[in-house]
């Protein structure tokens, strides 16, 4: 079943001679519970994809539809609350606030959209990143493995349509990066979510569902690893 559909993007920055295509032209559909790697060089347009994706960046041109819904048809206040509900994002460097605890970085975006928080999908999240006796702990306290399960945690609490993740194991040494990615392949299947990952690392990428490769801004390769 299809969950996302991207058509025609387009982002532009700049104009005349010094104008940019970081998307030119970007198709694609993602169904339902499917794990995407995206790859391509430096400078592809990888993030800003993404980051038009998850409705942090308004795309030049072009149709970004979520459960059917277009992503952009709405005002700004909409667009937040597409953001906060809809979109969960995983960063290569945490982003984690340095004065909130596990839990409340886990919990913040709940609080934010002024909902209460799911205690019982707390719980079994903290158990599955493995986070449960740390759940005081500053980030200075943790290791960046450790941080960077809180910021998947985080992503996964308002149990969000799709899940981001730019360069989730960028940070990491080879066996948490492993370990983080058998995590997004845990929620994956756990809870049926759908993850879209930008990877450098071609291996890691071949553990997905599908590869889609980007380069000058334009889809060369979009293929099925196991249907």
């Amino acid at each position: 079943m299809e969950l996302l559909r991207v058509e025609n993007l387009v982002k532009q920055y700049g104009k005349d001679d010094n104008l940019v295509k970081a998307l030119d032209g970007v198709s694609f559909t993602v169904n339902r519970g499917e794990f995407v790697a995206i790859i391509g060089p430096s400078g592809s347009g990888k993030s800003t994809l993404l980051h038009i994706l998850g409705g942090v960046d308004r795309p030049t041109s072009g149709k970004v539809y979520v459960d059917g819904k277009d992503v952009y048809s709405g005002n700004d206040e909409q667009l937040a609350i597409f953001r906060r509900r809809e979109v969960g994002l995983i960063y290569q460097f945490y982003n984690l606030i340095p004065v909130l605890n596990v839990t409340e970085n886990m919990t913040l975006p709940v609080l934010m959209d002024g909902r209460k928080i799911n205690q019982e999908r707390l719980k079994e999240l903290l158990k599955t990143l493995g986070l449960e006796g740390r759940e005081k702990h500053l980030p200075n306290q943790l290791s960046g493995g450790q941080q960077q399960r809180v910021s998947i945690g985080r992503a996964l609490m308002n149990a969000p349509a799709v899940v981001l993740a730019d360069e989730p194991t960028g940070n990491l040494d080879s066996k948490n990066s492993q370990e983080i990615v058998e995590l997004l392949k845990l929620s994956n299947r756990k809870y049926n979510q759908t993850l879209l990952m930008i990877t450098h690392d071609e291996s890691i990428a071949l553990q997905a569902d599908r590869v889609i490769a980007i380069e000058d801004g334009k889809i060369i390769r979009d293929e099925v690893i196991r249907p």
